[in-house]
């Protein structure tokens, strides 16, 4: 649904919204505007217009995250309830999955970005790249999320798993904002705008069929812990391009290190 002002005033609660409707509607936390003047020119999703109504109040943190976790669990739950798409079906909307990583030794140091997709059933295809001599973690992720974009624009359905909350934040949440203020923010400078804006605008093309998502990162998903092992083969190796990583077992991948 498009946000109107009137849908925002709905889930304000002792004259302001927290962070966690922020991250929603793609504002800046703390609001440095009052309600009246907020504006939000941007498109929810069904989750997330029904979370800005359950996040109603005045929350701590930890409450926020909760009715987050909450939200998911009973998603998750409705989901496993209803019938699985026929394989066929899948191959026929040639869905992709895809998890990417950053990493970087020092931070400010060494950082590369890994990749594992996931499609047709097949064993991932693991890409890994992106090298710089002096790079950020950050910088690391959001590449690693324009390259998953990129891969999941060529596809008719992809779901992309990052577990950089940053990386989700700014491309899916916060460039919306900044970029209606003409690319700035009253917070003072936008680190790391060129990615921003090359993923922002190709996730504003695509987001009816692609989905990003956040992921708990080293929390046992394979395709989270190959793409973090692929982040750290690229700082190995120092390629800037990306490489496939060729393997028989996806073990012996696990213990790259």
């Amino acid at each position: 649904m498009k946000v109107t002002k009137e849908f925002i005033k709905l889930g304000v609660a002792s004259n302001t919204l927290n962070k966690a409707q922020c991250q929603i509607l793609g504002l800046e936390f703390p609001l440095t505007v009052t309600i009246d003047e907020v504006e939000v020119d941007k498109e929810l999703s069904l989750k997330e217009t029904n979370l800005f109504l359950f996040l109603r109040g005045k929350l701590a943190l930890k409450a926020q995250e909760q009715i987050i976790k909450n939200y998911d669990l009973v998603a998750n739950f409705h989901k496993k309830k209803s019938s699985e798409p026929k394989e066929e079906e899948i191959k026929k909307d040639n869905e992709v999955i895809i998890y990417c990583d950053g990493a970087c030794k020092g931070n400010p140091g060494e950082a590369g970005s890994g990749l594992a997709i996931y499609e047709d059933n097949n064993k991932p295809i693991l890409l890994y790249g992106e090298y710089e001599k002096r790079g950020t973690n950050n910088t690391a992720e959001l590449k690693a999320l324009y390259k998953a974009l990129l891969i999941a624009s060529e596809h008719k359905r992809a779901s992309i798993y990052s577990d950089s909350k940053y990386s989700i934040d700014c491309i899916r949440n916060w460039a919306y904002s900044w970029k209606k203020n003409g690319w700035s923010r009253k917070g003072g400078e936008i680190k790391n705008l060129d990615i921003i804006k090359l993923s922002h605008s190709l996730y504003d093309k695509i987001k009816d069929r692609v989905s990003v998502e956040y992921i708990k990162g080293h929390a046992g998903f394979e395709g989270n812990e190959l793409a973090d092992r692929m982040a750290g083969l690229a700082i190995i190796e120092k390629n800037h391009e990306y490489k496939e990583y060729i393997f028989k077992n996806i073990d012996t991948v696990l213990k790259i290190r």
